[in-house]
């Protein structure tokens, strides 16, 4: 049985000045990506990839606290099945896989933590710019599960096996400044600058540009990303569901639902 979900207003988009901008807008729960927001990022990226007019996209998420912190726990409590967890990461891949093939360069702009599908989503997108306060984790391993939304096989082309291996092992959350030092982040924004400022000179030289300019650079990074891009999906899936469905993975989800204070979103 696929998933079943409904469409919110989990995702607001526009376009202005050549640059559509896409943001998860649930800023009270850290912006987790519910089925229906992955939906929405499909459908807009779906969409607006016919748009010639377009030099740069823009993902990031509502408030200053949060870009995206996983999937949200209560939505996906009842999802227990293989068939269940193989709906849902092909649901993730499908939105995640319209970013990495849209055909301008895709930025990040990490306004706060993004962790677990939250950084799958920030490495989904071309280049990642960060606020001071920001955070990466891959955090799946703290609920006994695996990525699954091709974030592991971005991971380790991005940083290589190692370090790729022991993030994912550790579920590390990597601070702003040591995120930029492993690569996860391109450019962090200087204190003392309003974080507004600072990611608009980082866009400026790419907003200017032609139109085709930007669609030829983001080709020949489409061309190296999706070099084998489905036989490592397909690896990283079939080990997500096994993980999804196993014991250990709902015992550690139960665990963090009992824990005080703790937004309900999960390392998916």
């Amino acid at each position: 049985m696929p998933l079943s979900y409904a469409m919110s207003g989990d995702v607001s988009h526009h376009v202005s000045g050549g640059v559509l901008r896409v943001s998860v807008d649930r800023a009270e729960k850290r912006n987790p990506l519910s089925l229906g927001a992955l939906q929405q990022i499909n459908e807009i990226f779906t969409e607006k990839a016919d748009d010639h007019d377009l030099r740069l996209a823009i993902v990031t998420g509502a408030g200053d606290q949060a870009f995206a912190s996983g999937g949200d726990l209560v939505e996906l409590a009842d999802m227990r099945s293989i068939e269940n967890a193989r709906s849902l990461t092909l649901h993730g891949k499908a939105a995640l896989n319209a970013i990495r093939r849209f055909p301008v360069p895709v930025v990040a702009r990490v306004n706060g933590i993004a962790l677990g599908g939250g950084a799958e989503l920030a490495l989904a997108c071309d280049m990642r710019f960060a606020a001071s306060n920001a955070a990466i984790g891959f955090i799946h391993s703290r609920l006994a599960i695996s990525p699954s939304w091709g974030g592991g096989v971005d991971l380790m082309r991005l940083v290589g096996y190692s370090t790729g291996t022991r993030l994912l092992a550790r579920g590390e959350i990597l601070p702003a400044p040591k995120a930029l030092a492993f690569g996860l982040f391109d450019e962090v924004a200087p204190d003392g600058v309003p974080f507004d400022k600072s990611f608009a000179d980082y866009i400026a030289g790419m907003v200017g540009q032609s139109p085709h300019v930007m669609r030829a650079v983001k080709a020949l990074a489409v061309e190296e990303r999706l070099n084998d891009l489905d036989r490592r999906q397909h690896v990283e899936s079939e080990h997500f569901v096994k993980t999804w469905t196993d014991a250990a993975h709902w015992a550690a989800v139960a665990a963090m639902a009992e824990r005080p204070n703790r937004a309900k979103g999960s390392g998916k």
